[in-house]
């Protein structure tokens, strides 16, 4: 298991992506950004370039869309940003199976933080708001619920960020 699991959750624009790099620059003169977002379209671009510009030099980054435990990451300060992307590229690729999806990231999980390093998980609590029309999306809130209470489970620390305020939960 990683050395040290710390969530950040919370809504969207709640200040969880610079919280997270705050932590791991105050845990590391070079830390790791481990992206999960996928290019989907020209938004989903400008939004990477935005996460790109806001990190330093001193940070290293990694891209891996849904296979996060292939990159070498032992010893290293990870911020892996963010878990509702990486669901999403799973629930895309699984025909929007849920079940399937979720047993599928819980193997991954489990592969990824079987290694010694520091992790910071940056996800969304996206079950707080609008009850989704979709059956799809309804399926995908149960699936990032159903993952977040999984990946707290092993985390010894987890933050809610509000409004840009972190809110230490565990």
């Amino acid at each position: 298991m990683a050395t040290e699991i710390i969530v950040i959750t919370g809504g969207q624009r709640s200040g969880k992506s610079s919280f997270a790099q705050q932590l791991a620059r105050d845990f590391s003169s070079d830390p790791v950004y481990l992206a999960t977002a996928r290019q989907w379209d020209q938004d989903f671009e400008k939004r990477i370039a935005r996460h790109r510009s806001d990190r330093s030099e001193a940070w290293r980054t990694v891209e891996e869309e849904k296979h996060i435990s292939r990159p070498d990451l032992t010893g290293q300060t990870v911020v892996l940003d963010c878990i509702t992307l990486w669901l999403t590229n799973i629930y895309s690729d699984h025909g929007y199976d849920p079940d399937a999806s979720l047993d599928w990231a819980k193997e991954e999980w489990n592969r990824f933080i079987a290694r010694d390093f520091r992790l910071i998980v940056v996800t969304n609590e996206i079950g707080m708001g609008v009850h989704a029309q979709s059956e799809a999306a309804r399926h995908f809130t149960d699936l990032q619920g159903w993952m977040n209470q999984y990946i707290v489970q092993k985390a010894p620390v987890v933050y809610l960020m509000v409004s840009g305020i972190p809110l230490k939960i565990k």
